[in-house]
């Protein structure tokens, strides 16, 4: 990668020297070997590669196609399951569950709580609770973040519910008071 940078780097150099006359076209060819490689590329011909040289051509157009198939592939949007309710417990009078979103709002008002929030949004997965939370300065961030983690997993056992893994993220924080973090 560090080649390849220095390469544009050093042909570009060559090539704002030229448009600004500051050196002539011959002088950059003889510093860059430019045209020395254009011609040289320019009169290939297919009859310039032997059978050796077009098996490793083809094997390493095969690798990318399949290295770059498999990447495009993983980047391809996946469908998102639909949220189910959370069966909290079962027996031969009934069962009883919960939807999602009431356990979001739940996180939501216990993040809430502390008073440096001034914002939270709860996504319950089956294994896992993501709260998003802005706050007011970001001097408290740490502080804040680690509080609300706290008060989300005492909200959860309070009410019954199993306590999963919380994940706190900050989204953002109060612009109004333009203050530096230290």
């Amino acid at each position: 990668m560090l080649a390849l940078a220095l390469a544009l780097v050093w042909y570009g150099l060559m090539t704002a020297l030229v448009a600004l006359k500051l050196i002539s076209p011959a002088t950059a060819d003889q510093l860059s070997g430019y045209r020395t490689a254009f011609d040289y590329l320019a009169g290939l011909t297919p009859g310039s590669f032997s059978t050796t040289a077009r098996l490793i051509i083809a094997a390493i157009g095969i690798l990318a196609f399949l290295l770059f198939g498999w990447l495009a592939l993983k980047e391809l949007p996946r469908r998102r399951s639909a949220r189910a309710e959370l069966q909290l417990k079962e027996d031969d009078r009934g069962s009883a569950s919960i939807q999602p979103r009431a356990i979001e709002r739940i996180a939501e008002t216990a993040a809430t709580e502390n008073s440096a929030v001034t914002g939270a949004n709860g996504r319950f997965g089956t294994e896992q609770l993501a709260v998003t939370v802005s706050v007011r300065r970001a001097r408290d961030i740490p502080d804040t973040l680690r509080d609300v983690q706290g008060r989300v997993r005492d909200a959860l056992a309070q009410h019954g519910l199993p306590v999963v893994p919380v994940d706190v993220t900050l989204t953002g924080f109060d612009r109004k008071q333009r203050r530096e973090v230290r």
